[in-house]
């Protein structure tokens, strides 16, 4: 039995927001970041606002922790600037189980 190993480097992001940010600011920021599956109209139409993790390759592994590649880590720190966030980064190895998640083609 052969068993091909794949892995490929990563950063791991662990953040969240002050303590007491008001819930409409909280709204925003999770709108913003994750994206949104909406409807208007009771329902009759159904739309997705993107939000930024939805341009990036990416895995969410919790509330407030994501994996992904070293070059897209720019993007995340500048919005989780505007909210003050409190951020801890660490570079990781990406396993063949995240690179198939985060859909990154496998050479």
């Amino acid at each position: 039995m052969c068993v091909l190993l794949l892995t490929m480097k990563g950063t791991i992001v662990i953040f969240r927001l002050p303590p007491k940010t008001e819930h409409k600011i909280l709204n925003k920021f999770c709108q913003r970041l994750y994206g949104q599956n909406t409807s208007s109209w009771g329902g009759k139409y159904r739309y997705r606002r993107k939000g930024i993790l939805d341009n990036i390759p990416h895995r969410k592994l919790l509330k407030g922790v994501v994996l992904l590649l070293p070059k897209d880590l720019e993007k995340l720190l500048t919005y989780l600037e505007e909210f003050n966030a409190l951020v801890y980064v660490r570079k990781v190895q990406l396993e063949y189980e995240d690179l198939t998640h985060m859909e990154i083609p496998l050479q």
